[in-house]
């Protein structure tokens, strides 16, 4: 397994060993003591979530003001443009983002602690994507900010209005936004 820091170092780019032959491919998608020895991860995960979406369905940008939620996702099946926006604000990287593509290809995963908003944008005709959290679900606490916030410019390579739920069309921008502390 490699580990990348991204421009927001707390949230990481893993790119696990693939063994692969004519008969197909082999991967170990996380293991915590090979977490616990190359990123220091401490955290356990709680709840895994399987996700199916449209081409041009983009989901997010959610998060959980009370029990926030680290997550560790990947992409199974499709593609999509993947987003965590740093709500943290003690960090220096308060109210920054950053965007990876995930596929079934790469078979990358990203890791986005505690304290950011994540949402993605199908590129495909669909995606399927696996997550594990840190905490359980709560829907009392979720939020969710506005894609389309302009002090966010979040740079989604859209070429159409996405597809998105009431929730996601209701969606506070940053500045009116709850964030951590």
């Amino acid at each position: 397994m490699k580990i990348i820091q991204t421009e927001i170092p707390d949230v990481l780019v893993i790119e696990p060993r693939v063994f692969e032959d004519d008969r197909g491919f082999f991967l170990e998608s996380y293991n915590e003591r090979v977490w616990q020895q190359k990123a220091n991860f401490v955290e356990h995960f709680v709840q895994d979530n399987h996700s199916r979406s449209a081409k041009n369905v983009l989901r997010g940008l959610h998060y959980q003001i009370k029990q926030p939620q680290g997550k560790l996702l990947r992409v199974v099946a499709g593609e999509i443009f993947d987003v965590a926006v740093d709500l943290r604000a003690s960090s220096k990287y308060f109210g920054q983002w950053i965007s990876i593509q995930l596929n079934a290809q790469n078979k990358q995963q990203l890791w986005i602690p505690p304290g950011f908003a994540h949402g993605f944008l199908v590129l495909s005709e669909y995606a399927e994507v696996l997550y594990k959290t840190t905490d359980y679900y709560a829907a009392e606490y979720e939020r969710s900010l506005l894609w389309s916030d302009p002090d966010l410019a979040i740079a989604w390579p859209i070429e159409e209005e996405p597809i998105l739920s009431n929730k996601d069309k209701a969606g506070k921008q940053l500045r009116q936004a709850e964030v951590f502390a």
